[in-house]
């Protein structure tokens, strides 16, 4: 069912985050990146339960501040609706909340916006309509006075779980999407596994980013070898953006051998600007190098030969995060932010599962300039310990219309509010 804003809704506004077990003594805590420094975490007494029952410090820019403002759980892609409230979606429970905030310091008033969806994802709008990316499908809501109505449904049948030639086998369920200024919507359908290649030849292809011209019709591939482009985002000039998860257990090309010492740094995850047709390589080829201008080599274990696919024909990747950060959630800021972030994209970082020692999770900062990104830099981190062991994991970095950075996080099932000076 889908539900607006009512009696349930009310109830839910009520639900905390389940209690967790308390935390352990937090261990020491890695250097500060160049250009940040720990800065405590506030957190409101009604937020203090774990991981938060004990002081938490982030890595923020000096001056800036960083607060709990909000606890869910397992908040994942957000997007600001027309009438100043914060959208977060919840896959787990099949939900959008609706998130709207109070006066300074204040805990804003949660509500369920939608239920009963299929694993909600992406969210996007243009203009009063919100557009849900749901793991099989993309629907098209009327949001007015704080309720989605209208539901119409863009494109069916997309593949999920529980699609039937799949037999629950898919590792990238879960869908981004964004609208462009024209009304052209852009879709991610990932891979259903690792090096899963059959992908590429399913109707519809998987590990794309699909289109969907303006004002509807036939969904067609837009980019192609995308293994999860789960960052998605429309950039100042109108250009489409994928931040990728790239393969795990890759094979050295130079003795065909899989080991961690090769696997820890390879390959680096794509951060891309996408043109129509253009081939991101994925199972074929891996980006190499970094961290700007990686150019795509063959994968040994599945293009020994560069017979199934060209990689030297391929454009270099124009920027990247170390192998297995795990980027997820991305979107533009353009003016919102005091110098040296007043525009670039930020990028979610969930960290890695399976390198040792682990990549951090962070918020990263992309500079844009030109209709280019620059290197990556840490807009805010310590989320992780020098043990490896972890406090929280990003997922989405969003503006706010005051000026502040929100950030979901799904491991402390939290919604951060970061500022600068005097906001």
């Amino acid at each position: 069912m889908v539900a607006g804003l009512g009696a349930v809704a009310l109830v839910l506004s009520c639900q905390r985050a389940p209690e967790r077990p308390a935390s352990p003594p937090a261990p020491p805590a890695p250097p500060a990146p160049a250009g940040l420094a720990a800065a405590p975490l506030r957190v409101a007494p009604e937020f203090a339960s774990a991981p938060f029952d004990q002081p938490r410090e982030a890595l923020i820019p000096p001056g800036w501040s960083i607060a709990v403002w909000a606890r869910m759980p397992k908040p994942r892609l957000a997007a600001w609706a027309p009438d100043g409230a914060l959208l977060v979606s919840v896959p787990s429970a099949g939900q959008v909340a609706r998130l709207e905030p109070g006066g300074p310091g204040a805990e804003p008033a949660r509500s369920t916006l939608l239920d009963g969806l299929d694993e909600p994802h992406g969210l996007a709008f243009a203009g009063d309509e919100l557009y849900v990316a749901e793991s099989d499908q993309i629907d098209v809501y009327t949001y007015r006075d704080g309720a989605a109505t209208n539901r119409r449904t863009l494109v069916a049948g997309l593949p999920n779980a529980k699609s039937p030639d799949l037999r629950g086998a898919y590792a990238h369920a879960l869908k981004s999407v964004v609208v462009a200024a024209d009304g052209t919507v852009y879709f991610s359908i990932g891979s259903t596994g690792n090096i899963s290649a059959e992908d590429r030849d399913a109707d519809p292809p998987r590990a794309t980013i699909m289109r969907v011209p303006p004002g509807g019709g036939r969904a067609e591939p837009f980019a192609v070898g995308v293994r999860n482009g789960t960052g998605l985002a429309i950039a100042p000039d109108g250009a489409v953006w994928t931040a990728v998860n790239n393969r795990d257990n890759v094979a050295d090309p130079r003795t065909g051998e899989v080991y961690m010492a090769y696997v820890n740094d390879h390959p680096p995850e794509s951060v891309a600007r996408l043109t129509p047709g253009r081939d991101l390589g994925w199972p074929y080829c891996n980006p190499d190098g970094g961290p700007a201008g990686l150019p795509l080599i063959p994968d040994v274990q599945t293009n020994p030969d560069n017979s199934r696919l060209d990689c030297a024909a391929l454009p270099p990747i124009e920027q990247s995060l170390g192998a297995h950060a795990a980027p997820l959630g991305m979107s533009f800021v353009t003016g919102v932010l005091p110098e040296p972030y007043a525009s670039g994209a930020l990028v979610g970082v969930h960290g890695s599962w399976n390198r040792e020692p682990p990549r951090e999770p962070q918020v990263a900062f992309f500079p844009w300039r030109d209709g280019e990104l620059g290197d990556a830099q840490t807009l805010v981190g310590g989320f992780q310990y020098a043990d490896g062991s972890r406090w929280g994991r990003p997922v989405a970095a969003v503006a706010g219309p005051d000026g502040a950075i929100y950030i979901t996080d799904d491991y402390a099932d939290a919604i951060y509010r970061l500022a600068p000076p005097g906001r």
